[in-house]
Formats: C-alpha cells, sequence, structure tokens
C-alpha cells in the first residue's frame, strides 16, 4: 500500500496543475474539484438521514444507468433507508438526477487519498458500500473495512483487457478484491475472470446485468414521442442512427449514407459519436463529406434552432443516444468496427431495432451472443458489409419489425436482475453486528 500512495502522490503532483489549467481554461471539473477533496455541499449531509445507510458509487453515465435500478429496488426494499450515490464525473452526476429520485442525496466520490476517504466516510457513516462494476479503489476499501463497513460489487464486469492489466499486478489486486464481502458479476465469463485474480469462489455470484431492467423500463412511446418533436422527425420519416462512433467509424458511416441515400433519398442520418468532446472533429468529417450545408448539430437544436430539412444530426450533447435510437429503422453501434471493444447494443435492442456491429465486440461479447441469438444483432466486418445489410433491413420493414421485437422479448425476459442484486447487498447488511435490528426496517411483500 506504500508503494501505490507513493505512486498516487507522484500522479497528484502532476495531476493537479493539469486539471487546474482544464478549469482555468474550460471552466471543466470546477464543479467537482472541491467536492472530490471532500467538501460536501451545504445541506447534503443533513439530508442523509434514514436506516440502514447504504452508499452507491457508480463512476459514470453507464454506470449510473446500472445503478439506477439497483437503487429504485434498494428504496423499494428499504423504504427508511439512507441511500447516498456518488459519482466519479460530472456528467455521471448530471444524468444521475435524470434517471432515479430514490437516492436521499448525491455526492462526488472523493479521491482516494486516506484523509479525504476518511473525511467522507465521517459524513455519510454508510453500513454497506456499494460499487457498480468493477469500481475498487485501495485505501477507500482498506478504511472501509477497517471500520467494519460490508463492501458489495454489484452489476459487476471485467473485460478480457481490464483483467491482463490486472493480472499483471495480481499481486496487489488479490488483497484488494479479498477485502469485498460478496461480488455480484454480469456473466460467468466476468466471474470466472473475478476468481483468477484471486477472489474466493463462493463470494463470486453471476446475477445478470440490471441496464436490462433500467432499458425496458425507459422505453416508452412518451420518450419517442419527446424526441421526435425536438429533432423534427415525421413518423414515417426513415432514420439511420449510428451511435457511440470512435474516430475512423464516422468516415465508414457517411461513406455508407451516401450510397445509400442514391436509393432511399429521404433517409436522415443521426450520428453521435461516443465522445462529445470529438465533436469537432466530427463536424469536419460531415463537410468533408459533402453535408457541410446540411448538417445541424444537437446544441444548435437545444438553443432553439429548429431542424428542417437537413440531412445529418451530430449530436454533440450526454444523455441523448437511448432516446434517439427509438426514432431510428436501421442502427450501427460504433466501438466495433476500430478495436475499442464495443458498446452497449441492448439500448438499441430494447427499442426493438435491429443492430449492427463490427467484429471489436470483446467488452460486449455476452450482449452480442444474446442479440444474435434473438435474431436482432449482427456483425459487418466493413463498410461494404454494413451497406449491404442495411440495405437488406431497408428493403423489408415488416421482416425487420419482426426480429427487432424479439431482441426486446430478449431484454424483457432477462429483467429481475436489479433484485438479485439488492438481495445480495441485504444478506451483507444482515452480517453487520453493529447493525441494529431496528435498522433493518423494509417493505415485505407477504
Amino acid at each position: 500500500m506504500l508503494i501505490y500512495n507513493f505512486f498516487l502522490f507522484m500522479a497528484a503532483l502532476l495531476a493537479v496543475p493539469y486539471y487546474g489549467m482544464k478549469m482555468l481554461l474550460t471552466g471543466k471539473y470546477r464543479r467537482s474539484f472541491r467536492a472530490k477533496f471532500g467538501f460536501v455541499k451545504s445541506g447534503l449531509v443533513e439530508k442523509m438521514q434514514g436506516n440502514p445507510r447504504i452508499w452507491i458509487h457508480a463512476v459514470s453515465v453507464g454506470e449510473v444507468t446500472a445503478a439506477a435500478p439497483i437503487i429504485d429496488a434498494l428504496r423499494c426494499r428499504f423504504p427508511e433507508a439512507c441511500l447516498v450515490l456518488s459519482t466519479g464525473t460530472e456528467t455521471g452526476q448530471d444524468m444521475a438526477g435524470k434517471l432515479t429520485q430514490s437516492a436521499t442525496a448525491t455526492i462526488y466520490y472523493p479521491l482516494d487519498i486516506p484523509f479525504v476517504v476518511r473525511k467522507v466516510l465521517d459524513l455519510v457513516k454508510p453500513d454497506v458500500f456499494v460499487a457498480t462494476e468493477t469500481e475498487l479503489w485501495p485505501n477507500f476499501i482498506r478504511i472501509c473495512r477497517a471500520r467494519r463497513i460490508g463492501i458489495v460489487m454489484v452489476n459487476g464486469r471485467l473485460s478480457p483487457g481490464s483483467f491482463k492489466g490486472y493480472m499483471a499486478t495480481r499481486f496487489f489486486w488479490k488483497s484488494v478484491i479479498g477485502a469485498v464481502d460478496e461480488v455480484g458479476m454480469i456473466s460467468e465469463g466476468d466471474a470466472a475472470r473475478m476468481r483468477a485474480l484471486g477472489m474466493e469462489p463462493a463470494r463470486v455470484h453471476v446475477m445478470g446485468n440490471a441496464k436490462y431492467d433500467s432499458l425496458a423500463a425507459k422505453a416508452s412511446a412518451g420518450v419517442r414521442k419527446e424526441i421526435a418533436g425536438r429533432l423534427n422527425i415525421a413518423e414515417t420519416e426513415k432514420v439511420f442512427v449510428a451511435g457511440s462512433t470512435h474516430e475512423g467509424e464516422e468516415k465508414i458511416v457517411l461513406t455508407v449514407y451516401g450510397k445509400l441515400l442514391k436509393t432511399y433519398p429521404e433517409l436522415t442520418l443521426i450520428l453521435v459519436p461516443r465522445h462529445i468532446e470529438r465533436a469537432g472533429n466530427v463536424i469536419a468529417c460531415v463537410k468533408e463529406y459533402g453535408f457541410g450545408g446540411d448538417f445541424i448539430s444537437m446544441t444548435e437544436i437545444n438553443r432553439g434552432k429548429r431542424r428542417r430539412s437537413e440531412k445529418v444530426v451530430v449530436v454533440d450533447v450526454i444523455g441523448e443516444l437511448f432516446k434517439i435510437y427509438s426514432l431510428a429503422g436501421v442502427v450501427f453501434c460504433g466501438g466495433s468496427l476500430v478495436p475499442k471493444g464495443g458498446q452497449n447494443i441492448l439500448e438499441a435492442a430494447a427499442w426493438g431495432k435491429v443492430v449492427f456491429y463490427g467484429p471489436f465486440m470483446d467488452d460486449f461479447k455476452n450482449e452480442r451472443a444474446l442479440l444474435e441469438e434473438s435474431g436482432a444483432g449482427g456483425t459487418v466486418g466493413n463498410g461494404a458489409e454494413l451497406l449491404d445489410a442495411i440495405l437488406k433491413v431497408m428493403a423489408d420493414p415488416e421482416t425487420a419489425e419482426q426480429i427487432g421485437a424479439k431482441g426486446k422479448a430478449m431484454i424483457a425476459a432477462n429483467m429481475g436482475a436489479s433484485r438479485r442484486y439488492v438481495d445480495l447487498i441485504e444478506t451483507v447488511l444482515a452480517r453487520n453486528p453493529s447493525l441494529p435490528a431496528r435498522r433493518m426496517t423494509r417493505l415485505r411483500h407477504d
């Protein structure tokens, strides 16, 4: 741990000037900087009332999406609980407010500096700490263990790429994960990798993906109507959505789109880059491919400019992709034609859409297998294959709708992970000898 803290200190020496400049020049990180050093907003601590006290951590947008249905399920199970949700990013903090109203308070996760961790733990006073996905900071875990605070991992994911990095320093991480009471993993592959890192097999459980619960709940006609109105998309308008694209994929998508227009001149393209800081480069790419006078950005729309006949919409804001998938006739999900491990293909499937993606889906193998088993997903190796696949779907929309419905049904059939994770959290709470029985008030459904 001394070596870890030494490198943490050295990293801080480099990071503080960098983030300081970012704040001065762009305003980014201003909201979270003080909070990460343990300065919780006035009034938040007073809001943290109720028992048991459960702290749920979700790093950013993706993890918040998984955590939200678990938090809602916890509120149903423990109606008098104090549920504190933390995020590591400002975008995650913004998304938290949109996805769940069940949290008692929302804070920023502290830097993994011992005195900062102790300061925030003194304020929150959790009975159990719940980490969403594989988010374990050594000092935080060590201090929680010393204070006999229960530790649970939910919706655990450990990609093959991350696993290699952990295995290279297994001697260090074995003691960290050994301090965790129970881990609930998304798939057997994730569980096997966690066991290989040294986690006791009896404490590793395969419980599914809580995002299924979130997706099924969010896919509604009202959501589609709202986003269609904002983008001025007619009910019968043909739309091609390219979501979570990475560098190199926009050129492929725009090439394919240009060829699709020859057959379907009324087709609209909605382009959603994975990282909004790349929006400028994406817009430059759109102009390069001949749509310079025929595109509109989501920022312009949000500022009041109405989309009229623009063929390309560039979504340069966060938190809109799931809703935008509802408009699609066909979907390409990025991070997959370039070696980035893929992105979440289930968001489009939840709307009953046929989804195409490239061969690089290492981080979403189980989602890919489920989707392809239902017939609602398909791998394409390059732009030419993507073009052929889209043309087939658009030529037979009735069959495409039937196939997409199978994917939507698959997601509905896999719901229930949130409840299983709550069961696991309750098990750890029940073991805590310092937790009086009166603090375990819960709503029983007999």
